[in-house]
């Protein structure tokens, strides 16, 4: 048997503004060719289908679509579990309808453990493979708060609590794996932090519990497994450097700090209980570039690139200089203009130097709104009072223009 291992998919993020549904199509196109060439079997998606709880009609009708065309594929079977950017209930809501596809879903924690493991047969009815569908596991749905706890001790019961979780659903897929009687593989699916996992700058991983600390150890795993398939950390990896041990990674770069990596999918094959990986590189479908200098290697870098470009580049730009943000903005436009280069952002790392500055010790930039983010800045360029009150109308306007389309397009 075949299998495929992908995760954290993002389906509706967006870059500085910019909607990136003809990316994703077009990777959801590759993937259909890639099951198909690829002859697999087994389609296991590792949460963070979409980026938002509350996707758009455009994103669904994506994400549907393409379990449509890997239904008619040669693939038999898809196995699906929320991540932390999903909705289980939206997830779980066609869930009848798709398992009679043979495509299962599983959005939300169940009490019972074996409701999280599937069988997979051959098309002669054998069975191929057990597969636990272990989704993102919210602290409400497997932790019970103790009287007056705090700190250290709520993050050890958190991940006690996790760490029995999964020993329970698999302990229930090996007592099925036993009563089948054959060496068939016991898959199991997560989406979590693991301890030792490694993120990239600007990927929007977060930790996914509060504290910070809640990261799985290995040894939560138990030894019965025979591949762990992961999702939440968008760079590919092994985990602890074992083969069978991975996060598949994001396949499209979620920022311009991950645009230097490739995106990948995991591909499995097992013989009884061994299997064998390779990866598989994912097309970039959008390049993305970051650039940083002064506006002399700036002009410089760009001209470059216009003479080189052979598709569509999205750039941002870190600015080391004392030029006006909008002179700026207009000089490097015009380099660019006519090309298939668009500048996303340009970002003035003095300026943003001197406002990290005036932040209060205990601060961080997610704590501060829009808002006060163009307060600070403006006060960190001097900007006259009266003027401060026009560019701020001004700036508020622009923020409900696009709050507006996000709205329209959802």
């Amino acid at each position: 048997m075949k299998f495929l291992h992908t995760s954290d998919w993002h389906i509706g993020a967006m870059l500085y503004g910019r909607k990136r549904y003809e990316e994703y199509e077009r990777f959801l196109d590759w993937m259909v060719m890639t099951v198909e060439s690829e002859s697999v079997d087994l389609l296991m998606i590792a949460g963070d289908i979409f980026h938002t709880t509350t996707p758009g009609s455009r994103a669904q009708s994506l994400y549907y679509n393409f379990l449509d065309r890997i239904a008619a594929s040669s693939c038999r079977h898809v196995v699906i579990i929320a991540g932390n950017h999903d909705s289980p209930s939206l997830l779980d809501a066609p869930r009848a309808l798709l398992r009679a596809l043979d495509i299962h879903v599983s959005g939300t924690a169940s009490a019972d453990p074996a409701d999280e493991v599937i069988v997979l047969n051959r098309a002669d009815g054998e069975p191929e493979a057990v597969v636990c569908a272990v989704p993102y596991l919210r602290d409400r749905d497997i932790r019970l708060a103790g009287a007056g706890e705090h700190g250290e001790e709520k993050t050890q019961r958190l991940i006690d609590a996790i760490t029995a979780h999964y020993a329970l659903v698999c302990d229930a897929a090996e007592a099925r794996r036993r009563s089948i009687g054959q060496d068939i593989p016991l898959l199991v699916m997560g989406h979590l932090f693991a301890a030792g996992g490694v993120t990239a700058d600007g990927d929007g991983v977060r930790e996914i519990y509060v504290g910070s600390l809640a990261r799985v150890p290995v040894q939560a795993f138990p030894p019965v497994i025979d591949y762990l398939a992961l999702g939440h950390l968008h760079a590919s990896q092994r985990l602890a450097g074992k083969e069978c041990m991975r996060y598949s990674g994001a396949p499209l770069p979620m920022g311009f700090g991950e645009a230097a990596r490739s995106g990948k999918i995991v591909l499995g094959e097992t013989s009884g209980r061994e299997i064998s990986i390779k990866e598989i590189d994912v097309p970039c479908f959008q390049h993305l570039e970051r650039l940083e200098g002064t506006f002399e290697e700036l002009t410089l870098a760009l001209q470059a690139m216009r003479q080189q470009a052979s598709g569509s580049v999205w750039i941002e730009i870190d600015y080391k200089g004392s030029m006006p943000a909008g002179s700026l903005r207009e000089e490097l436009d015009a380099i660019v203009e006519g090309s298939q280069i668009e500048i996303l952002r340009i970002r003035n790392l003095r300026v943003t130097d001197i406002m990290l500055e005036q932040m209060e010790q205990d601060e961080e930039l997610d704590d501060l709104s829009e808002e006060e983010v163009f307060s600070r800045c403006m006060d960190s360029c001097d900007v006259p009072a009266d003027e401060q009150r026009y560019l701020m109308q001004a700036y508020r306007e622009i923020l409900c223009s696009l709050h507006e389309e996000d709205r329209m397009e959802e």
